[in-house]
């Protein structure tokens, strides 16, 4: 199976994921693809199908979508929609797991869905309107979220072959985690497969099969994410921040930025003093 993995880094100033779907014009499709955090899709006017195991779930205003860690899946918006995304990192729910690394949630039962749907769309507004203490708000209405997820939607009799599909990419995902936490070293193919235990070819192989992209593109995506951020969150100089996010100089981190988001990273800055803000090029 050849399916995309999709890197997730949380919000600067949260330790989750909260955004609008990218989707939300309309005409667009989001292929195959997974992660280890857990998701919720929650459509708050428009409608979207979302589709799991080769099966369609329409979803209209006031529905959501449960996804969970390396549940491959897919997105179609064919109409303009207004959907809340918030993405979770698995390590949030470590004291919850049935398995190794392993949590299954199902909203088979629909009673409380209203509740946390009013949630997500709370935890989306206070976070907008940024008042006074809008972080310790927000931090509030998310781990009652997560109360909710453990203690109504949370599964415990998973078959055995769920947990092993789970198991094979968390293979994976295991690996993708310590190249986040250390992104900015002399990271090779090498170095990372005695680290793990595995040949460089399998490891290759492994990164090609279950995430559809090489290591040495994978690396780089996510050098180039982290770099991205850090345009729009301080007056380091480029030289500063390539050597800080893992590029030899400041010339390769432009040809790479260049070649990933068409713009150089000094015009992106100077875009973002013109805005007064930060975009959004991913």
């Amino acid at each position: 199976m050849h399916y995309n993995h999709e890197l997730i880094l949380p919000n600067q100033d949260l330790p989750f994921k909260l955004f609008i779907f990218e989707g939300k014009d309309g005409h667009y499709i989001r292929d195959k693809h997974w992660h280890q955090s857990v998701e919720i899709f929650a459509v708050c006017e428009g409608e979207l199908s979302f589709y799991i195991d080769q099966r369609e779930y329409p979803l209209a205003e006031g529905q959501f979508m449960l996804v969970n860690s390396n549940e491959v899946h897919s997105v179609s918006s064919p109409r303009p929609n207004d959907t809340i995304v918030i993405q979770i990192p698995l390590s949030l729910f470590s004291s919850y797991f049935t398995g190794e690394q392993f949590i299954w949630f199902s909203h088979s039962s629909p009673e409380h869905d209203g509740q946390l749907m009013e949630l997500v769309r709370e935890i989306y507004s206070v976070y907008c309107q940024k008042a006074c203490g809008y972080d310790l708000k927000v931090l509030g209405l998310f781990y009652l979220l997560l109360h909710l997820l453990v203690s109504e939607y949370r599964r415990t009799d998973m078959a055995a072959d769920r947990m092993r599909q789970s198991k094979n990419l968390n293979r994976l995902s295991h690996i993708t985690s310590y190249i986040k936490e250390h992104y900015s070293e002399d990271l090779n193919l090498e170095s990372l497969s005695r680290t793990f235990g595995y040949s460089p070819t399998y490891l290759s192989r492994m990164f090609q099969k279950y995430a559809g992209i090489n290591f040495k593109a994978y690396l780089q995506d996510i050098r180039l994410r982290y770099a991205w951020r850090e345009l729009g969150h301080s007056e380091e100089t480029l030289s500063a921040i390539a050597q800080n996010n893992g590029f030899p100089d400041s010339r390769a981190f432009a040809r790479a930025f260049r070649k990933k988001y068409h713009l150089l990273p000094s015009q992106y800055r100077e875009t973002l003093h013109q805005k007064g803000q930060e975009i959004d090029i991913d």
